[in-house]
């Protein structure tokens, strides 16, 4: 007679956004060989980017780690996931009044935080300019930051995000999913036709690959889902995607902002 096996919602909470973020990112892996949709040639991702691929995977790994155990923590002290779907009967519009909500919370914390990271040089220099060593991103170094960086904007962003939309760990396993796709996504580096990210957010690969160049770093500060923050205190650099002549496409600003 074969034992029942279960796996509690806190446990897939915790590992299924690390088990997504490899899964996605390898799909995008297997389709950057696509110079045709690439916003950056395969060369210029080489001859750009200041740190090794390796270190990249072993940064993104450390983050995981922590993130990992900030999310153990935080399901021990707001209680079992028994408890949470007790208190919570599922409704349609619960779930998704606690999507909205955290996707709120989720961009107005990084935002703030990003934006500062960028203001404050001492912050940028020693913590956010690891981020910024990947000046072509690329799917799986979305969380390539530094410890301090992945802590206070991804881990306590994430913990926030949680507890004000009062989501239980049922529901977080597909929100953190969820965020976790968008943000590998905004670095794929790549604009496939049919994207539906690209279709529903403004703020997608384009977006995101302005502020990661030189001309851009002061601006396009939202993640991972819109673009409001940018637009309503003037952070919002506009771009057209346009064809390089050697294949794929560029995001390029508009003339105001090269006349910068």
């Amino acid at each position: 007679m074969m034992m029942g096996f279960s796996v509690s919602d806190e446990l897939l909470g915790t590992v299924a956004p690390i088990v997504v973020y490899w899964l996605y990112s390898g799909i995008y892996v297997a389709l950057s060989s696509l110079e045709s949709y690439r916003l950056h040639s395969k060369a210029e991702e080489e001859e750009k980017n200041l740190v090794s691929k390796s270190s990249v995977v072993k940064g993104v790994l450390l983050q995981q780690l922590v993130q990992a155990v900030v999310a153990i923590i935080l399901f021990t002290v707001t209680g079992s996931d028994a408890e949470a779907d007790k208190a919570q009967e599922f409704s349609l519009l619960v779930l998704i009044r606690q999507f909205v909500v955290a996707m709120i919370v989720l961009d107005t914390w990084q935002y703030f935080m990003h934006r500062y990271m960028h203001h404050n040089k001492f912050l940028y220099k020693h913590i956010h300019s690891q981020h910024h060593r990947l000046i072509v991103p690329y799917a799986y170094g979305a969380l390539y930051n530094h410890p301090a960086e992945g802590l206070i904007l991804d881990t306590v962003g994430g913990a926030l995000s949680f507890l004000i939309s009062g989501m239980s760990p049922r529901t977080s396993i597909f929100f953190f999913s969820f965020a976790t796709i968008k943000t590998v996504d905004d670095h794929c580096g790549l604009c496939l036709p049919g994207n539906l990210f690209h279709m529903v957010f403004k703020n997608n690969s384009a977006y995101h690959d302005v502020h990661h160049q030189l001309y851009g770093s002061k601006y396009n500060f939202s993640q991972p889902f819109f673009s409001m923050w940018d637009r309503i205190l003037g952070t919002y650099m506009p771009y057209s995607l346009e064809k390089r002549e050697d294949g794929g496409f560029e995001a390029r600003p508009t003339k105001e902002f090269k006349d910068d």
